[in-house]
């Protein structure tokens, strides 16, 4: 095990705030290496033939760039390719999102037309794609109509004010009865949130357990756990009390209605 994935071991258990804290002082204690850097770099690149003057007014130092790896969240990562990878499989007409992240709605709209539902509309202008103005807690689709519908790392946030919602610790369950009540049978469910020990991380989100989110969608029919453990690894086909007693692992549920008689 590299320092590296110590740090990020150890990081994970500390509680969140102390973690951001130490992000924070670990990035100002490389800032002035990395001003240095930037101006040597800058010098050496003036002094090569054919360069372009270089004026202190244009300048846009970039100084966290310079890694051994290229970064990325493990929980948004994986979650959106799992999502993406079971819309394209189900192959809607149509596929509903709310509040998930922008980027992977978009990239929805590759497959398929994209109605994507968010409190804060989406003014992004894209062929194939329609932004609606709405409320996981109060959907404007009738009961029982929606084919392919997709909720990713949303639900945890509700009823914390967050995002301007109003404070109600139920508003994970509220969301996830809405979610329920507009999938048609036959319908699809891809939904995730941060997995492990219950508890909430006032006001960033809540951790819930795996079995009492399956238990929340009452109705539906679990056809699919996946997630990220504490280590950041992904797989499919979990058992839920693999990630039960996380810290803070991502769950990936897929759902479905069972069809009419």
């Amino acid at each position: 095990m590299s320092n590296t994935e110590r740090l990020v071991g150890l990081a994970r258990r500390l509680p969140p705030v102390l973690a951001q804290v130490g992000v924070r002082l670990l990035r100002a204690a490389r800032a002035p290496s990395a001003a240095a850097r930037y101006l040597r770099d800058r010098r050496a690149y003036r002094r090569l033939p054919s360069a372009e003057p270089l004026r202190w007014r244009d300048a846009f130092p970039q100084l966290g760039d310079r890694l051994t790896t290229s970064p990325f969240d493990c929980h948004y990562f994986y979650q959106d390719v799992w999502a993406a990878r079971h819309v394209a499989a189900y192959a809607p007409e149509r596929h509903v999102d709310v509040g998930s992240r922008v980027d992977y709605v978009g990239f929805l709209t590759t497959i398929c037309d994209v109605a994507f539902v968010d409190i804060r509309p989406l003014t992004a202008q894209l062929d194939r794609l329609e932004s609606i103005e709405g409320s996981v807690l109060d959907m404007p689709f009738a009961d029982h109509s929606v084919h392919s519908l997709s909720c990713l790392h949303v639900a945890e946030h509700i009823g914390l004010g967050r995002y301007g919602d109003p404070l109600d610790p139920l508003g994970t369950r509220r969301a996830a009865a809405e979610l329920q009540r507009v999938l048609m049978p036959g319908g699809q469910l891809l939904f995730s949130l941060p997995v492990g020990q219950p508890r909430v991380c006032f006001n960033a989100h809540r951790i819930h357990d795996p079995h009492d989110v399956v238990e929340m969608f009452d109705e539906l029919q679990l056809v699919e756990f996946s997630g990220v453990d504490d280590g950041g690894v992904f797989r499919r086909d979990r058992g839920l009390r693999e990630l039960a007693y996380a810290r803070y692992g991502c769950g990936m549920f897929r759902f479905i209605r069972a069809a009419a008689a």
